[in-house]
């Protein structure tokens, strides 16, 4: 093993097998990432070795170490998030790599194919035309000059990601000197292309749409397979166990495990009482289980210990309790029990206010609309907590956060709410939204699944009455005999819901009121607690004004079972504690350019893998967001389908009711900013566009002026005589002021030119010999497309009145339409 030096990380030469190894300094005793990759070029033997020597150090670090096999171009998201600007692929081998990267080299020509989704990665290709296509970008390194060539088909947001490489190659190779040049219009960076003729040759024919890449999407990932692997006298026995949903008890610390997610990625779980044998044997048995499968042989391996399961393996099972959960001091709202809510502790610690699901402690201002005949309609005040299961209700939220205002709008569906009134609180919310300039954070909220501050905001007075709202917006009385299910022990997580008047509803762990025609009785089950009956007497007078009779259960008197139509068995052990998944939450940008949708993981995310450009889902679990990018907004309407469709297709069979939370960028809220280890507010306040980075930040234009006069400046090919574009056969191009002492060599070998001794120099040439001249006219040696390159340059001034800069910095029509006129076409 020969280490890399760290100015060369993300460089990859094609001949090798490299070992990365990854851990959190911040975090102590948290699992380390070991990744053994192979270049496509790689021999057989060294991959050998480089899995012996992953072992070797698998066994000096100890257990809490994930495994990965990667295979070039087929990396995992864990492996491409270590390297923001990009992976380079190189081509070579061990020469080559004795220096993986020298910094200021400028005799260089090479073309890096660039393909730039949200893991950005570039591969050194043939210096030729025939490499490009429409779709993706290509950057020309000359050493002194870099020039990238952005396909029509690219999008803005890989133009920008593109560019960040091309920024980085011109940090760490050049020390920062090479000037940048971007081709986004041929017609109208002619300068530049006249450099990339130079070099490459004219272009013949069109180009050609690359081949979509293969993506996997979410319902391939989602088909989950669990297998058992045991050896059987000296055969190896893979058996199906389960598909998903996955339970975690299906682990044993004895047996080794194999987990096929639909193809994409294998798992190999090993619980800690495995033998030493069995885990060396893990990635043999899982490449014999790809073999097996018909797999592509660079398909993903990860090997996880029992004990060091990455967030996305945990994932794949419906719930995951971890040793770690035992000691997490902030989960759920138990901790909402023990202290009073500090507000300024939840927005000066967000990540407080993230695991909490808290903004604030609901002391905000509140509006309340329910939606009548697809319009909203106001309710009353004194109605806030009171809402129906048959509509649907827009809860505006107004609160500071720093002296700054910050909005949230719940957009609350009730289980029995019709269709078309669905679609009508979408249609209004978005209505709300344009009122105030885009900044309201939109939370979608399905009956029963209510997060923390919606209950909050209600100070523990939310009733949900079956049936539709009235005119005011308050439930109407829909029999004679009503029940209701109270929950909660204070005003943070108290809610109340009808439920069907009949006795098998009751539960000992709760209260219950039964409101009948002449009385109501407030039931306290035996399992409740004081808090818990100190909350209700308050709650219940919402319900209603009429004295409450006060029944234990077990002592009830028989008008009380008759309201209910007669005894009936109902739930009496005692209530299990919720069992809180142990989950880390997971980054991932949404796309849908090559048809279904396509989340790519971004793995140890920070606040810099936020793009303008893109629309992320962060999933924390108990929460789905949804962050828009400035540049994002027209996948607005989307971005919620993208998120159900994620849980729907998810493979631990996640509930359809999670709350999901639409971001835009500029207007977080603590509790998703709080998921970031640090957030700058001000960071996107003075952020350049790729746009405005391309027009005044590259600084390019004086480097370009004088290569393209230098290009002007050489001997030019004649056309051959077949008529093909042949390439420019320019002898040499030499730097700028401060190159190196080697000429930067341009354009095809000796010999591929056409051009002659006597061939001329530009500049040499009398105007009359070029000036309305035909082709069979002209001196030897003078390319018929370029005449007005050989006239001096003060001809040029005097005939075109402007310099030959100024005038090959014009649109090509223009220089075109000029020459017509002055007779130089």
């Amino acid at each position: 093993m020969v280490p890399v030096p760290e100015r060369a990380y993300g460089n990859f030469f094609e001949e090798h097998c490299y070992i990365v190894l990854h851990s959190l300094k911040a975090t102590s005793g948290a699992p380390k990432d070991l990744h053994y990759w192979v270049g496509k070029e790689a021999g057989v033997e060294a991959q050998g070795t480089a899995g012996s020597f992953v072992q070797h150090l698998q066994e000096t670090l100890g257990g809490a170490t994930v495994q990965h096999r990667e295979a070039q171009g087929h990396e995992s998201a864990c492996f491409r998030s270590y390297f923001r600007p990009g992976i380079i692929y190189r081509k070579g081998g061990l020469a080559s790599a004795l220096k993986h990267v020298e910094t200021n080299v400028y005799n260089i020509q090479r073309l890096l194919h660039i393909r730039a989704g949200k893991h950005v990665s570039a591969s050194e290709v043939e210096l030729s035309w025939h490499s490009f296509n429409k779709s993706d970008i290509f950057l020309l390194d000359l050493g002194k000059m870099m020039i990238q060539w952005n396909g029509p088909k690219t999008s803005t947001a890989e133009k920008a990601r593109g560019l960040a490489l091309t920024r980085s190659l011109q940090d760490r190779e050049r020390g920062g000197r090479a000037q940048i040049g971007v081709v986004d219009d041929e017609a109208e960076a002619t300068d530049l292309m006249q450099i990339m003729e130079a070099v490459l040759g004219y272009r013949v024919g069109n180009l050609h749409t690359a081949m979509p890449s293969k993506s996997t999407d979410q319902l391939q990932k989602a088909n989950v397979r669990l297998y058992h692997v045991y050896e059987k006298g000296k055969d190896v026995v893979i058996q199906e166990l389960a598909t998903c949903p996955l339970a975690q008890d299906l682990l044993q610390k004895e047996d080794c495990y194999i987990l096929d997610q639909g193809g994409f990625k294998i798992y190999v779980w090993q619980g800690r009482m495995t033998s030493l044998q069995e885990k060396k044997a893990a990635f043999s048995r899982a490449l014999g289980f790809i073999q097996a499968k018909g797999y592509p042989s660079y398909t993903n391996v990860e090997v996880v210990d029992e004990g060091a399961e990455s967030a996305a393996f945990k994932q794949l099972f419906r719930s995951w309790s971890g040793e770690q959960r035992k000691n997490k001091h902030l989960r759920g709202m138990g901790k909402l029990l023990q202290v009073k809510l500090d507000v300024g502790k939840l927005h000066s610690h967000p990540e407080l206010a993230a695991q909490l699901r808290m903004v604030d402690d609901g002391s905000g201002k509140v509006e309340v609309w329910y939606i009548q005949d697809s319009c909203r309609q106001p309710v009353d005040p004194t109605h806030h907590g009171q809402l129906c299961a048959g509509n649907c209700y827009l809860v505006l939220y107004t609160y500071q956060k720093m002296g700054l205002v910050q909005y949230i709008l719940y957009l609350w569906q009730g289980l029995q709410a019709a269709a078309d009134e669905i679609k009508a609180l979408k249609g209004n919310a978005e209505e709300l939204d344009l009122q105030y300039h885009g900044a309201l954070v939109q939370e979608h909220v399905t009956m029963g699944s209510e997060p923390p501050h919606f209950l909050t905001i209600f100070q523990g007075q939310l009733v949900i009455f079956q049936g539709s709202a009235g005119h005011n917006g308050k439930g109407q009385p829909a029999s004679a005999t009503r029940l209701f299910h109270v929950r909660g022990t204070d005003s943070y997580n108290t809610w109340t819901l009808e439920v069907p008047a009949r006795a098998s509803a009751l539960n000992s762990n709760d209260i219950f009121l039964l409101a009948t025609a002449g009385l109501c009785y407030l039931w306290f089950g035996k399992g409740c607690s004081g808090d818990q009956r100190e909350m209700a007497r308050t709650v219940v007078t919402v319900i209603s004004r009429k004295d409450k009779e006060m029944v234990l259960e077990g002592q009830e008197p028989p008008h009380f079972w008759e309201a209910l139509g007669g005894r009936a068995p109902y739930p009496r052990s005692k209530r299990l504690p919720e069992d809180v998944s142990d989950f880390q939450p997971r980054l991932f940008e949404c796309s849908i350019q090559t048809g279904p949708l396509v989340l790519t993981e971004v793995v140890f995310f920070s606040q810099e893998d936020l793009d303008k450009y893109d629309v992320m889902l962060l999933d924390t679990w108990e929460e789905i967001f949804l962050w828009l990018g400035a540049a994002a907004s027209e996948w607005k309407q989307e971005a919620v389908a993208w998120g159900r469709e994620y849980l729907k297709t998810h493979p631990a069979g996640r509930s359809l009711a999670t709350p999901i939370v639409l971001v835009k960028q500029g207007h977080e809220p603590p509790t998703f900013t709080g998921w970031f280890h640090m957030w700058d507010p001000y960071k996107w306040t003075n952020n350049q566009s790729y746009e405005e980075v391309v027009e005044g930040g590259l600084g390019a234009v004086s480097a370009i002026s004088e290569i393209t006069a230098e290009v002007n400046n050489f001997r030019l090919s004649r056309w051959p005589s077949n008529g093909r574009a042949g390439p420019l056969a320019l002898s040499a191009l030499k730097g700028s002021k401060d190159s190196s002492e080697n000429e930067l060599e341009l354009g095809p070998k000796a010999g591929s030119g056409s051009s002659s001794p006597g061939s001329v120099a530009s500049g040499s040439l009398p105007r009359e010999q070029l000036r309305h001249q035909a082709v069979e006219d002209l001196p030897e040696g003078v390319d018929p497309a370029h005449k007005e390159s050989y006239l001096s340059d003060s001809d040029f001034q005097e005939i075109f009145g402007k310099s030959k800069e100024e005038f090959y910095s014009m649109a090509k029509w223009r220089q075109q339409q000029e020459k017509k006129q002055l007779g130089f076409f």
